[in-house]
This record gives structure tokens, sequence and C-alpha cells, in this order.
């Protein structure tokens, strides 16, 4: 099963739209994440048309109509994955263990927020993802995205994509 991890798309506030790098990438994935802050629910539209499924959540900046659309928190098990999706999760300093206190029966947690790209794991094994921005980068060198694979009941093949500047 493969994924494609994405957050603070901001569309159409900071990019008209998704890179076609990325369109190219729904269209390979068998699962679209966006952990929030997609701003117009156009986006949302046009990723659900466009994916075989979705699971995404809203954000701060994200409007009535997207938040009577999306839950705050996403869960799904995904060939014996047990995915959650959150927008925030509070401050870098502690996040492992504060969610993996919050989240005790998650195996893979995805969070946006910071347009920051994190990947790490907590004590309890929880496996903590941001894929960054793929248009808003903020301080970051880039904009990127992750993609990775689910096989044998497992998270395998994480990876952060940079996309070419605008």
């Amino acid at each position: 099963m493969r994924l494609l991890i994405m957050s603070d798309t901001h569309v159409p506030k900071r990019a008209r739209d998704l890179p076609e790098q990325l369109w190219r990438e729904v269209s390979r994935a068998d699962v679209v994440v966006h952990a929030g802050d997609w701003v117009e629910v156009a986006l949302l539209d046009e990723l659900e048309s466009r994916s075989r499924r979705l699971i995404g959540v809203y954000g701060n900046n994200d409007g009535p109509e997207l938040r009577a659309r999306l839950p705050e928190v996403a869960r799904a098990d995904l060939a014996g994955v047990r995915l959650a999706v959150v927008h925030e999760t509070g401050p870098a300093k502690g996040r492992e263990a504060r969610c993996a206190r919050e989240y005790p029966d998650v195996d893979v947690l995805v969070f946006g927020h910071s347009h920051i790209p994190w990947d790490t794991v907590a004590e309890s094994g929880l496996r903590l993802l941001n894929p960054g921005s793929p248009t808003d980068r903020r301080r970051q060198p880039e904009h990127t995205y992750l993609t990775a694979r689910i096989h044998a009941g497992r998270l395998d093949q994480v990876e952060l994509h940079a996309l070419p500047p605008r």
C-alpha cells in the first residue's frame, strides 16, 4: 500500500494549486493523507475526486465549511498499521512523550502545523511524521511532502521529497 502524506497546503493563499509533482503522486497513491490547513474547500473536493482514498483533518487555518466536513483527529487501520492524523501536536520539546500518552493505541501519528519535516519514534514505538509543506516552506530550505509504504503490517520506505523551486 502506497501512501502520500502532505500538510499545510494553504491553497489558494500560498499557491494557486498543488505542484504538478504532487498531483502525479496523488494518482499513484493508494491512500492520500492530509494533516490540515487546506484553507479552501475546493482543494478538498479535488483531492476527494482524484484520490483512491483520502484521510484528512482540519487545521487552525480552516474555516467552518472545512470543519463541517473533516474531523479534528482522523484514525484508520491501514493493512494492520494503526494511523492517526491531527494538525497540531504542540511544542517540539517533549512531543514524542506527549503524543505517546495522547495516542497510546496508534502506530503512526501524522501531524502538520509547523511546516517543519519531522520523523521520530517515541519510546513507546509510536512513529511521528510531519511532511512539512509543499507550498509554504517558511524557514525551511525546500517545499516538501512524504511518501511511504505499508507492507506486511509495517510502515516502511518513508521518504521525504523536496519539490523544485517555483
